[in-house]
């Protein structure tokens, strides 16, 4: 009795993956790395979201946009859910190491870490714009990623840094 051909894992995977995954990689862990502040952290993301897209059916014309709005949604989940805030505290409690300007140290990782925590409490599709736009991508780029018209980039952009700020002044640190 024969029997019936079963497609193979390797089957599975698209034909496209390697050329796409070559030709936005460097796209993708910046726009993590933009979100997350880290490159280690943002390479992750970018492996979350390139399995993501294997399993997609995202044509490979249009996988520019989707995966920079996936790396996006995926850093600012990250960011979110709080799974690196232990991580963070571990990095920031070295103990011995002393750099020599160590309050310019502390008060820049301070702030990072506010806009960080001010860019996840924005709305998804502000932040994702924000992220975008600040990760290198045209207007064009944006529109096409969020299917916004190229006009109302400027405008969506404007608004979340108006959002982002009010809610680093919202959140600031009393003295």
């Amino acid at each position: 009795m024969a029997v019936p051909d079963r497609p193979s894992r390797e089957a599975a995977v698209r034909a496209d993956l390697e050329e796409v995954f070559r030709a936005a990689y460097p796209r993708v862990v910046a726009v993590a790395a933009r979100v997350l502040g880290t490159r280690d952290e943002a390479e992750d993301v970018a492996q979350e979201v390139f399995l993501a897209f294997a399993r997609s059916a995202v044509p490979a014309g249009e996988a520019g946009g989707w995966l920079s709005v996936a790396a996006a949604h995926t850093a600012l989940n990250h960011l979110r859910s709080g799974r690196r805030r232990t991580s963070r505290e571990e990095a920031a409690d070295d103990g011995g190491t002393v750099s020599p300007d160590v309050a310019d140290t502390v008060v820049t990782l301070d702030e990072r870490r506010r806009v960080r925590e001010a860019l996840a409490r924005l709305p998804r599709r502000q932040a994702v714009a924000l992220v975008l736009r600040h990760s290198g991508l045209s207007y064009a780029e944006v529109a096409a990623a969020l299917d916004l018209s190229p006009g109302s980039v400027g405008t969506t952009v404007r608004r979340a840094e108006s959002a982002l700020r009010e809610e680093l002044n919202r959140h600031a640190p009393s003295e």
